[in-house]
């Protein structure tokens, strides 16, 4: 079952690369690198998304360090796009 608290996660990868949802969608089908990127930014996502709502509190050079962190994949998930 679905964790109820993630049911409105902002900044999901549809929303962030609107334009590559049909090949995002493909990718997920067909490639097992894309997968692991995909399943890697929805972690860390959720991570903050439970951090910034408080339903697990941290401090602000750990939330830094979370942000960073998705930013990082997310960079990672354009360029692999980009190459399609």
């Amino acid at each position: 079952m679905k964790d109820p608290t993630m049911s409105h996660t902002p900044h999901k990868l549809p929303e962030e690369f609107p334009e590559h949802i049909d090949l995002m969608h493909n990718l997920l089908a067909n490639d097992a690198h894309f997968v692991k990127m995909h399943d890697e930014y929805d972690s860390a996502n959720d991570a903050v998304h439970l951090a910034e709502t408080d339903v697990k509190p941290t401090s602000d050079a750990h939330m830094a360090d979370l942000r960073k962190e998705r930013m990082r994949i997310k960079d990672q998930i354009y360029a692999y796009l980009a190459t399609k």
